[in-house]
């Protein structure tokens, strides 16, 4: 290092040690502008991810359906989830629909795996608890009013039939038997005795139906078979949610769509939380830029004769812009350095406190910190520099 390189350095050091308590505010400005771009930075891109996983408590956000009036198959569901990515995939539901009647009252009975539910429909408000064997029943909160029901009581649910050659009567007593005279049909009137475990109360649909195991609902029907629908759970953003849609559709098996109610909610809130946070971002850079122009100007009108002087010993207006922009320089390389470090610990705590869960640590938005504050810092120089240059020495060193 020569020894002109040697006193520009000891120029910018003595000149931010001698003016330290101001060098302190213009430093601590870049160092909160700083901690906001960094922690808001990972948090705007963090966000989807965040809202995904909150929105996920409101329920599926995929729906598969049978095409051309098929009932949907194990290996039809096994090829469209393969589609989604595992690390994205919450979880799936199939359902299976069928009318019976308990006590004489005619009720939708659904067939589903009350583990999976649990995962694609968290936002079920259970009085009791889950079924967790057969013959057990969860009941919509409006049949078991109309039932007259609670908790621990003791139902039946009853399936009236044709049999065929396809079923298996082996374990249906005799008595559930029967055969039509004028036809020589055999009828079947098949009883199930459920243990009402817990009642479902959400405010919608889910109310009327009456919930068992699928190995019950087989039980009843004597009849093996597919699905009605299947419900999917995805923790992913809207965009990549279509495309996975596009792709299982074209593969013929089933027919898959979004839940507008879900996917659009989810959409809108995340554009307008993203929205703010850049905002929010922007004008905190602008303050920070009033704050470090605010400053060095108090600074330059302080040296205003050493500037004067300078330049009447011959210093041409580059040497002058040259110091005071390392100065701002070295303030907004310190105060990105510091801010992008307080600025994961920022997002940190913001990510805890509002979504419950930690942020994702993106590394490459450290040097985007400190490179945005550099250039702050610099344009905040801009106008209290041209002020300096502009110094007339015949007047300054008069003390006008």
């Amino acid at each position: 290092m020569n020894k002109k390189r040697r006193m520009f350095i000891r120029m910018i050091a003595a000149s931010l040690v001698r003016r330290r308590s101001r060098m302190v505010v213009a430093l601590l400005a870049i160092i909160v502008g700083a901690t906001i771009l960094a922690g808001l930075g990972m948090i705007y891109y963090d966000v989807p991810r965040q809202m995904s996983a909150q929105f996920r408590s409101y329920g599926a956000n995929i729906i598969f359906m049978p095409s051309e009036g098929t009932f949907i198959s194990d290996d039809a569901i096994r090829s469209a989830i393969s589609v989604i990515p595992s690390s994205e995939l919450e979880g799936y539901t199939p359902y299976r629909y069928e009318n019976t009647s308990i006590h004489n009252i005619p009720v939708t009975l659904a067939g589903i795996d009350f583990t999976s539910v649990q995962k694609t429909s968290p936002y079920w408000h259970i009085e009791g608890e889950y079924p967790s064997s057969d013959g057990e029943v969860l009941l919509g909160a409006k049949v078991a009013l109309s039932l007259g029901v609670k908790t621990g009581d003791k139902i039946s649910a009853l399936n009236s039939f044709e049999v065929t050659d396809n079923m298996d009567v082996s374990t249906v007593p005799e008595y559930e038997m029967y055969e039509d005279p004028a036809t020589g049909d055999v009828y079947c009137d098949h009883q199930l005795d459920l243990t009402v475990t817990g009642i479902v109360e959400t405010g919608g649909s889910e109310e009327e139906y009456a919930y068992i195991s699928l190995n019950d609902i087989e039980y009843l029907t004597l009849v093996k078979r597919g699905y009605d629908i299947v419900e999917v759970s995805v923790a992913s953003t809207s965009d990549n949610l279509s495309q996975y849609v596009t792709k299982i559709n074209s593969d013929g098996q089933l027919s898959a769509k979004l839940i507008k109610r879900v996917t659009a909610s989810e959409t809108e809130v995340l554009t307008k939380l993203q929205s703010l946070v850049f905002i929010v971002t922007a004008v905190v850079l602008i303050l920070t830029m009033i704050c470090v122009a605010t400053t060095m100007t108090a600074v330059i009108a302080e040296r205003r004769r050493e500037i004067g002087l300078r330049k009447a010993l011959g210093a041409d207006n580059s040497s002058i812009v040259g110091e005071f922009m390392s100065e701002g320089i070295v303030l907004g390389g310190i105060g990105g350095i510091l801010g992008a470090v307080l600025g994961y610990v920022f997002a940190q705590l913001v990510s805890i406190n509002v979504f419950g869960s930690g942020i994702t640590f993106r590394p490459l938005l450290i040097p985007i910190t400190i490179v945005v504050s550099v250039i702050v810092t610099g344009a905040a120089c801009l106008i209290p520099i041209r002020n300096a240059v502009n110094v007339d020495p015949a007047l300054v060193l008069k003390g006008e």
